[in-house]
This record gives C-alpha cells, sequence and structure tokens, in this order.
C-alpha cells in the first residue's frame, strides 16, 4: 500500500486522537456541521490523525463509524501507533477490545467497553492496512507523531506491500542491531522479571536501562515508529505515563523542523487550558512552555490536536460527567486554524 497520500483540495477538519470515545466524536462531528451520512454542507472533508481505539469503550464503533466515512469518500485517515500495535500484534494496554490475551488485565481500568466481534477483526485489519501513514498536499501534511525528512523519505520509497509488514522488516533491522551488543538480550529479561511492576503505579521498578535503550534504538531504527510514536531518547528518571512505566521520553522534534509547510499532529496528550498565558502539559514536559491554543516549534508551525480524550476513562471512575471533564476531542480546522472541541467551544490558534 502506498504509505504517502495526498490530501483533498478541500477545507479539513483534522480530528485529533479518539481512542474509542464514541460519543465525543459524534458530539464533535456534530458541532462541525457533518450530517449523519458524513457530508458537509460546505464540503468540508474529515481527517483523522491516528489512535481511534484502545481506552475507550467503543473502539471497535469508532473504527467502523471511521470506515464507513471514509467509503463514502467524507474522510481520510493515518495510522497512529495504536493502529501499528493492534496490526503487529504488540498487545498493549487498553487493547482488550480486540485482544482476548489483554481482556483480563484491562478491567481494572476501561471495564465496560465492547468488544470487536470475533468475525470482524481480519476486516478491521483489512482496513487499518490500507490506511497511510503520512497525507499531505502543497499546503499541509499530517502525520501522528513526527515528521522526519528521513522517515518520510524511507516511506516514500517503501515496496508496495501491507504496512505491517514494513513494520516487521525495519523492526527486525533494530532487533538485530541491539542483538549484536546483548541489549534485545537484556531488554527482555527486564520485561520478564519486572512485568508486574512495570504495570504498578505505586510499586515502582528500578530504573530500567535495557528497556530505555532498546526503545530509543527502535525509534531511531524503524522509520514507521519515528512517524507514529516520535523520536524518543533515553529519560532523565522513569515516569508512569499510559498506565505503564516509561523509561524512555519523547523529543521536542519540531524545535528542529525547518521546513515551512505546516504539519498536523497527534499523540502527545496536551490539555486545554483556558486562561491563556496559564501552562498545562499531561505526562512529559513537553508541552510545559507551550500554551494550549498555541501553534510550536523552531518557526511556530506545528500543531498538536490531540488535547487527551483518551484519559476520559479517569473521569468515568470517578464518576464525573463529561461535560465536567478536563479531557477533550479536538478538531483543528484548515485553512482557518481554528479549534473546535466536542464541547462545542470554538477558538482560534496562534
Amino acid at each position: 500500500m502506498t504509505l504517502i497520500q495526498r490530501l483533498p483540495d478541500a477545507p479539513l477538519d483534522i480530528i485529533g486522537d479518539i481512542h474509542g470515545e464514541l460519543e465525543a466524536l459524534r458530539a464533535l462531528l456534530w458541532h462541525l456541521g457533518y450530517k449523519d451520512d458524513g457530508r458537509h454542507p460546505k464540503g468540508r472533508k474529515i481527517v483523522f490523525v491516528g489512535d481511534l481505539c484502545d481506552r475507550g469503550p467503543y473502539s471497535y464503533s469508532v473504527i467502523k463509524l471511521a470506515q464507513r466515512l471514509i467509503t463514502g469518500g467524507h474522510a481520510q485517515a493515518i495510522l497512529g501507533n495504536h493502529e501499528l500495535n493492534l496490526l503487529t500484534n504488540d498487545i498493549k494496554d487498553g487493547s482488550g477490545w480486540f485482544f482476548d490475551e489483554r481482556l483480563s488485565q484491562d478491567q481494572k481500568y476501561y471495564a465496560p467497553f465492547e468488544r470487536a466481534p470475533i468475525q470482524e477483526r481480519e476486516n478491521i485489519r483489512s482496513f487499518l492496512e490500507k490506511l497511510p501513514v503520512i497525507l499531505e498536499r502543497d499546503d499541509i501534511r499530517v502525520v501522528h507523531a513526527a515528521w522526519t525528512e528521513a522517515a518520510a523519505n524511507a516511506v516514500a520509497s517503501a515496496s508496495p506491500v501491507a504496512v505491517s509488514e514494513h513494520y516487521r522488516r525495519w523492526d527486525e533491522l533494530a532487533r538485530h542491531a541491539a542483538g549484536k551488543t546483548g541489549l534485545y538480550a537484556k531488554y527482555l529479561e527486564e520485561k520478564v522479571n519486572w512485568a508486574n511492576e512495570l504495570e504498578d503505579e505505586h510499586n515502582p521498578p528500578p530504573f530500567l536501562h535495557a528497556i530505555a535503550e532498546y526503545e530509543a534504538t527502535q525509534q531511531t531504527i524503524n522509520p514507521l515508529k519515528v512517524l507514529t510514536s516520535g523520536v524518543e531518547t533515553k529519560a532523565s528518571t522513569a515516569f508512569f505515563a499510559g498506565n505503564r512505566w516509561r523509561f524512555s521520553d519523547r523529543t521536542t522534534w519540531w524545535d528542529d523542523y525547518e521546513d515551512k509547510k505546516p504539519v498536523v499532529i497527534g499523540h502527545y496528550w496536551r490539555l486545554y487550558n483556558p486562561v491563556q498565558g496559564q501552562l498545562v502539559s499531561r505526562y512529559s514536559r513537553l508541552f510545559s512552555n507551550i500554551e494550549s491554543g498555541s501553534w510550536h516549534g523552531k518557526h511556530r508551525n506545528v500543531f498538536c490536536v490531540d488535547f487527551s480524550v483518551g484519559a476520559r476513562w479517569r473521569d468515568r471512575r470517578a464518576g464525573r460527567q463529561a461535560d465536567q471533564s478536563r479531557f477533550r476531542l479536538g478538531a483543528l480546522q484548515w485553512p482557518e486554524r481554528r479549534l473546535v472541541f466536542d464541547t462545542g467551544l470554538h477558538i482560534p490558534t496562534y
């Protein structure tokens, strides 16, 4: 499949990571003016930045809705790291809606959630395999986590086979490189020896250097990891995010982005704060000096449209209603550069 595809010549509504939050998606589409069949009276088109699934209660329904909108010609989507996890059978937190092996563990945080019918799972894989990792046109590009020229060139020249096959080939190169130094064996040993602690917020393992170094190696060698998970480096200290302890942290690749073409991304779990000048971030410190409605990067032409709706499971556990949530689903309207939330709030970006 072609891993880079062209955006339509139409005004766009670029929707951030949904993570199975179907009601938020429906509310946002309504506020954006879309009809039930996906048509927009002004000819606008939807672009999904990836991470349709995992953690939220309706991952299967979100994917089916996105598929219907794409098939109808009203939307496009790119792969996020969570879709790649599914395609490569990398079974992680929040994927119990699809993988039986994760069903029991995911009850703790995410139940109740719908599950993909067994007879539909291959159809889901087939749909996701057809999605690109980059969408672009002359005035804008969309990628899930990071755009680097090296990664983009690598996927642009990739042969037309399934994206999961490309991922496995590049991941094998990372394993081979780490295997020659003994790093891969140490990585597997740490994952086995500290399996319980890795997902226990209150019982952290020691800093696991092999996991940190191997994950950074993957990010360097596998261009699909770069595009869908970002550029990472060994963290200074361990931190708990996505319900597991992490030892490598994402970097602000946009500070080195020289191209003048704007890039819209998801992935990074920023938070919206309505008070201009007050800064707020989530998980890592990437947005600790970036205001909620602000473009960022060396040329202020990168915008993250992920406002952490994937953490709304925390509200349900605490008994908070969706309208009380600080976790939101957002869409960046292009070329207007306006941000629209599932609450109906419209704000200009700057």
